[in-house]
């Protein structure tokens, strides 16, 4: 018996020697070697931005970012030792930047990164820069963005838009005037939202008492892939979808004041576009409109660069697709609205602005003359820049604030040329 209890301890405590023992591990599939700590991007206090990528078995990695001043699409990041690729650029102004990597002639977003920005076909990563008192983020109330599904009857099939609702909407009862803000061929509906801020730039200008409080409506501006996105037939469409179902979509599920006096619209380069053949032609229904770095797409000849090559040529059409309206046909389809007194005398602010380095400079101009040859007295902005999100901010900082004043100046008091 002694024996037998004296095998038992012994099997016993090599048993428990054992268990505490580490087994060798086999290699877990798919995890790899881990990559080393590091932060992407990394904004400095001196608002220098470095972009890092972990592509160890990488031959070529490029930073694309197109608002990035001498960024483009072919700025080199170094390798290290690590494994680890990286440049930084700057200083920046500040603002929303949108960038994204090319690896070995693939494109991909930051994976270090959460944030990011959707265009019309593709999606970036996003980096902010602070130091603006327009569209930082600030310890003031702030409003909600929500992405809005709705059915288009207009055109047969679900549609996405954002919604901003400022501080207090959803506590309160009150209701408020709405301001529809489109974007541009480049981009979609969460544009405005993201590289825009708008959202950021409304709760600052609220909370300054610089702007009224307002509900801001972002829908989508492309209809169809099927068409050019700034072609006659894609415009069609897009304003029916804006007049037959985004609206009364609004109006019926947000507590929105009506009239044209509590109703605005604006947008950039296609946009801006689509803001005047919505407007105008329903201009009984709007009281301030505003055009950003746009015009009437098509409608004017445009001046020829180095060379005898047009600088900016129409945006080209499919074989069946009918062409853009001239100015002189356009005028002809709208000319009831462009001669009509009435009309004019509620329209409280028609708004432009364009960038002296801006593609479309020759067909803003031509378009605030055309206004002002039936009579309008459009605002004409000239700021630096161009085409770029750099500017697009600012304009929605500058217009906002002239929306839905009590008393405001009508755009037939106040046309004039800003510099």
């Amino acid at each position: 018996m002694k024996r037998m209890i004296h095998a038992l301890l012994v099997v016993f405590v090599a048993s428990v020697a054992a268990f505490g023992q580490d087994a060798p591990r086999a290699p877990q599939a798919g995890r790899g070697s881990r990559a080393p700590q590091f932060v992407s991007p990394d904004v400095s206090p001196e608002a220098r931005v470095s972009f890092r990528i972990y592509a160890p078995q990488a031959q070529a990695v490029r930073l694309t970012a197109g608002d990035i001043p001498g960024v483009g699409s072919n700025t080199a990041l170094a390798k290290a030792d690590n494994g680890v690729w990286e440049v930084t650029v700057g200083p920046l102004e500040a603002g929303a930047y949108r960038y994204n990597f090319n690896v070995d002639g693939v494109a991909t977003i930051d994976p270090r990164n959460p944030a990011i920005s959707e265009s019309n076909n593709n999606v970036w990563s996003l980096v902010c820069v602070p130091g603006s008192d327009l569209f930082d983020t600030k310890d003031v109330p702030h409003g909600a963005i929500a992405e809005v599904t709705y059915r288009s009857t207009a055109l047969g099939r679900f549609r996405r838009m954002h919604i901003y609702t400022p501080p207090g909407y959803e506590s309160g009862r009150a209701a408020y005037p709405v301001f529809y803000l489109l974007h541009g061929a480049g981009d979609n509906d969460d544009a405005w939202s993201s590289v825009g801020r708008a959202g950021f730039i409304l709760d600052n200008l609220i909370a300054a008492t610089k702007a009224r409080p307002m509900i801001v409506v972002m829908p989508a501006g492309h209809t169809s892939r099927a068409t050019g996105a700034m072609s006659r037939t894609a415009t069609e469409e897009f304003v029916k979808d804006f007049v037959n179902d985004v609206v009364p979509y609004v109006e019926k599920h947000y507590r929105v004041l009506k009239g044209r006096a509590n109703t605005a619209i604006a947008g950039l380069s296609m946009g801006g576009n689509q803001t005047l053949q919505v407007a105008i032609a329903h201009l009984d229904r709007f009281g301030y409109i505003g055009v950003f770095s746009s015009g009437l797409l098509g409608a004017f000849p445009q001046p020829a660069a180095p060379g005898g090559r047009a600088a900016t040529p129409a945006p080209p059409a499919a074989a069946a697709e009918p062409p853009l309206p001239t100015s002189a046909e356009w005028e002809r389809l709208h000319a009831g609205a462009l001669d009509n007194a009435a009309s004019k005398k509620g329209l409280r602010v028609l708004w432009f602005a364009t960038g002296r380095d801006d593609r479309l400079m020759s067909t803003t101009q031509a378009t605030v003359d055309l206004f002002r040859k039936h009579g309008f007295s459009p605002v004409f902005k000239e700021t630096p820049g161009g085409h770029t999100w750099i500017n697009w901010r600012n304009y929605l900082a500058d217009f906002a604030p002239q929306l839905f004043r009590p008393g405001g100046r009508s755009t037939r008091e106040s046309g004039s040329r800003e510099e």
